[in-house]
């Protein structure tokens, strides 16, 4: 583990702190990969899900008591997304057949390149596959495919999201586990 990183399964009651957090990420760290417009229709397409915090999959990684990221993984087939984001998909995925989500990862600004994505990562592919998953998905931003190349993830398809009004580049990316 990183230095001085701790982790824990986050609450309903860490809603609002992870909504800073995420918001801070978004506006940050996609700058250089978006425009000021995609970023803003980031917004829309991204941020939390609270079913993850109802699921129990969703963590927390600190930093002498500080946020220093979050992200989690799903046994449910929204692939990515807020609450506030339409089309989400609460259905069950079979682990026997289907992927399980890496979801909402999220590093805060002053904590990024630190190793709090690669914790996150570590942690939701080991409890996908303590719950029998054989594969992972997930949607990556430009910002954060370079981080799961390097982990091992390989392109399926890119994508735009023009949900939020501008066209955001996205690409779903897999990995066995």
């Amino acid at each position: 583990m990183a230095q001085g990183l701790t982790h824990r399964i986050a609450t309903p009651d860490d809603a609002p702190a992870l909504a800073e957090v995420m918001a801070a990420a978004i506006a940050e760290l996609q700058k250089g990969f978006l425009d000021p417009a995609q970023i803003e229709s980031s917004r829309t397409i991204m941020g939390l899900d609270r079913q993850l915090l109802i699921d129990g999959t969703y963590f927390v990684v600190e930093d002498a008591g500080r946020i220093a990221g979050c992200g989690g993984w799903s046994r449910r087939a929204t692939l990515y997304g807020g609450d506030h984001t339409p089309g989400r998909d609460a259905a069950l995925l079979d682990p026997a057949t289907e992927p399980a989500r890496v979801r909402a990862m999220y590093t805060h600004p002053d904590f990024a390149r630190r190793g709090v994505g690669r914790l996150i990562l570590q942690l939701c592919e080991a409890a996908a596959r303590a719950e029998g998953f054989r594969r992972v998905e997930l949607m990556a931003t430009l910002s954060g495919r370079a981080l799961y190349s390097q982990c091992g993830y390989e392109d399926i398809e890119a994508i735009e999201d023009a949900r939020g009004g501008a066209a955001v580049p996205l690409v779903r990316m897999g990995k066995a586990i």
